[in-house]
């Protein structure tokens, strides 16, 4: 079976899933921002605030949340792939008691694992890069844990440690080396543009894999020798 074709229908998906989904929130915002209709006639106000800013502040988190569950199917679906791919290709097949060490650290470190001790894979000619798809677990993780607090989602000190600059973060932020500064761990922040960017380096491992196992079709591997 070919993994990569439902891997590439699920990332499809999960594109257009964001799209629909996010687009009223992010119209509210462009239409409050804009003073446009129906947020052109603001109430009288002596607060000082800008107008029609809970509506704003409402439609942001809203939209967070698209972007939350949009990474986290995404996490998942890169994941039942690995799951697919391992089922299909070893007549004995391992699991993460195999790699128990690897896995400790996610399922991407443990099946980048386990694929290169059955496969002698050179990952370092894999086009996608696998940081990204690390942190799109952490993100899924943190997303799927949040407190009640629903706006405000955290890097927490373990993520940090392993990524000091964080891929999803607000644009404010970015590049900037957050180990340095523990006490102010950056947001969790999905913009369309970094799931996009994830979602491509999903696709990119999906083709190079499939095409890596493809080449050994003809050979049921035995399991690998970690195991």
């Amino acid at each position: 079976m070919d993994v990569y074709v439902f891997l590439k229908e699920r990332i499809e998906l999960i594109r257009h899933f964001y799209d629909a989904a996010s687009a009223p929130f992010v119209d509210t915002k462009r239409c409050i921002e804009g003073s446009l209709p129906p947020y052109d006639n603001p109430p009288y106000d002596e607060s000082g605030e800008p107008a029609f800013l809970v509506e704003w502040l409402r439609a942001d988190v809203e939209h967070e949340l698209v972007g939350r569950s949009a990474v986290s199917m995404l996490s998942d679906a890169l994941k039942q792939a690995f799951v697919n791919w391992e089922q299909k290709t070893w007549a004995e097949q391992p699991c993460a008691d195999c790699f128990k060490k690897a896995f400790k650290s996610g399922f991407v470190a443990g099946y980048v694992a386990c694929f290169t001790e059955g496969f002698d894979l050179d990952w370092s000619s894999c086009p996608a890069d696998l940081d990204v798809l690390k942190q799109v677990v952490l993100a899924r993780n943190s997303a799927q844990h949040a407190d009640l607090v629903l706006d405000h989602l955290s890097h927490d000190e373990k993520s940090l440690r392993s990524h000091p600059r964080p891929f999803f973060v607000r644009p404010e932020d970015e590049g900037a080396n957050a180990s340095l500064s523990p006490f102010l761990s950056p947001t969790i922040h999905i913009s369309k543009e970094k799931l996009y960017e994830a979602i491509e380096h999903v696709d990119r491992l999906g083709i190079w894999l499939q095409q890596e196992i493809d080449r050994r079709r003809y050979r049921r591997w035995s399991r690998p020798k970690a195991c």
